[in-house]
């Protein structure tokens, strides 16, 4: 194997390490923080079910994102990769959820601007759009979902305990989903601008199945979420599960569903294909924040209830986060183009 390009594909697996560390929280946190996980179970399920979901669902939107900005070389993905790491850190150490795809929209914007490339404004407003539309969905989702839950368990005159079993049991079917829809809407983020450069070759299972070169590519990047979601996930999983506001059993298994629910629309080939089949509106297969899409379903389900249990100066330092994320990220990159380019004397873009 290419040793110069697994040095540069580091910066991507770090971003995978990053995304694992923080967007885990959006997948468990609110099973975790209301004690209805244990973090080790949360975390081998969500690993497992990630790496399923980005083999074999991550090729839409990674083809989205080499529309916003076709990265056509390596030294140029690696610092791509490593400006939006860079700003997902900073924030998980600051303890704030933030947005993988936002950083890496941002990082893809800064390397156009640095070779003077026209970025495509539709790709970019079609991205930028989900920003808006994902909380909002999410948050509406949340509150269908919460009164449908409620009606059914008056229906059927659950006792509490057995609530909390069918409740836990539930978490994990959704939180697995959750996980494999994540997998296949992030994987793009993380690894999705060395799919050119990517020197794999496609890789025979037998006569069970076979994985294309991008998806050991995919492989390697899921590996890497998952070492996030092992080594740094916890305490993001708090600030999403129990601070941001205090939820009972039932409303976070409807947060992780809605999540869920709102991250397969926008991942979904085969959704896609059944209404183009149907000539119905397609929906863009765009890597959406499962970060938003988490904080705007507890948000819906707390304005429901009034929005007293909201810890709005959470609220408020997350959404912080999302506004400096990308902009940190198109900042880093392209003073780091400028250092790779006429300090290291590496190509970063091939005109």
């Amino acid at each position: 194997m290419d040793l110069t390009f697994l040095f540069f594909l580091s910066s991507g697996l770090f971003l995978g390490w990053s995304l694992g560390a923080n967007d885990a929280s959006n997948i468990f946190g609110t099973a975790v923080g209301t004690k209805m996980l244990k973090f080790r179970t949360a975390a081998v399920i969500a690993s497992f079910f990630v790496v399923l979901g980005a083999v074999y669902g991550g090729a839409g939107g990674s083809a989205t994102l080499n529309r916003l900005g076709h990265v056509n070389a390596l030294a140029g993905a690696f610092m791509v990769a490593l400006a939006a790491a860079l700003s997902v850190y900073w924030m998980a150490r600051l303890r704030i959820t933030v947005s993988t795809s936002q950083a890496i929209v941002g990082a893809i914007v800064g390397w156009n601007l640095y070779g003077g490339r026209a970025t495509d404004m539709s790709v970019l407003g079609q991205i930028v759009s989900t920003w808006v539309i994902c909380p909002v969905l999410s948050g509406v989702v949340a509150v269908v979902l919460y009164f449908l839950m409620r009606k059914l368990f008056r229906i059927w005159h659950v006792h509490l305990l057995r609530q909390d079993a069918y409740i836990r049991r539930a978490l994990i079917v959704t939180g697995a989903l959750c996980a494999y829809a994540l997998g296949a809407n992030n994987i793009a983020n993380v690894v999705g601008v060395f799919a050119d450069s990517a020197p794999f070759e496609p890789v025979h299972f037998g006569k069970l199945f076979e994985w294309s070169g991008q998806q050991v590519l995919f492989f390697l990047g899921a590996l890497a979420i998952c070492v996030g979601v092992f080594t740094y996930s916890h305490k993001v999983m708090m600030t999403v599960g129990n601070n941001l506001m205090k939820m009972s059993p039932r409303a976070a298994l409807v947060v992780v569903l809605a999540q869920a629910i709102v991250l397969f629309i926008f991942s979904s080939q085969a959704l896609n294909a059944w209404l183009g089949a149907h000539r119905l509106p397609l929906i863009p297969l765009v890597p959406v924040s499962s970060t938003q899409s988490v904080i705007g379903a507890i948000l819906g389900i707390g304005l429901l209830k009034g929005g007293r249990g909201i810890n709005w100066n959470i609220g408020g330092q997350i959404v912080l986060g999302w506004l400096i994320t990308p902009l940190a990220a198109l900042v880093l990159c392209f003073v780091g183009l400028f250092f790779m380019e006429n300090v290291f004397q590496q190509t970063v873009l091939i005109m």
